[in-house]
């Protein structure tokens, strides 16, 4: 049910971006269900270079997707999301799973993420995969660059945290 992502999914993989953020809207983080997804340009590129992949759900679509950086020799979860209608599944995970073995497969030690610390869904999630904050003291040079157009960016209005889980 995992493949690689083709271009001809990026505008539902949109979709499942939008859906994906309106549970915040229901913890008064508007902004952040109302931020838009990323540009079929940037999806695109993850696509070309073989670091975004999707879930196929029953209907032959993709019902979610995770697209991944590399920091710092790290494989950096960039986003993940499932659609709502398909949460709860263990999609997420199974995502996560992949990525971890595509990361080993590359030799990267780590895979990295940044996240809500207080949404149930983000941080308390993560730690459940075996992921852990790191003190700002481990973050690395890229991390640290990441976290700043992050708070550019407006995410900083609330708590969040940079993980880590050792492959």
């Amino acid at each position: 049910m995992i493949r690689w992502a083709v271009a001809a999914d990026l505008p539902v993989l949109q979709a499942i971006e939008r859906a994906a953020g309106r549970p915040f809207r229901e913890i008064d983080m508007v902004r952040v269900a109302d931020d838009e997804p990323p540009s079929l340009e940037t999806l695109e590129t993850y696509v070309q270079d073989h670091r975004a992949w999707v879930w196929v759900g029953e209907a032959g679509r993709p019902v979610a997707y995770v697209i991944v950086d590399v920091i710092d020799g790290n494989a950096h979860i960039e986003q993940v999301s499932v659609h709502p209608s398909h949460a709860r599944r263990g999609i997420g995970k199974a995502l996560i799973e992949g990525v971890a073995q595509w990361a080993r497969d590359k030799g990267c030690p780590a895979l990295t993420l940044t996240t809500f610390t207080g949404v149930v869904w983000n941080g308390p999630y993560y730690e459940r995969l075996g992921f852990r904050y790191l003190p700002e003291a481990e973050w690395t040079d890229g991390v640290r660059s990441l976290r700043a157009a992050e708070a550019a960016h407006g995410l900083d209005e609330w708590p969040r945290g940079c993980m880590r889980r050792d492959l």
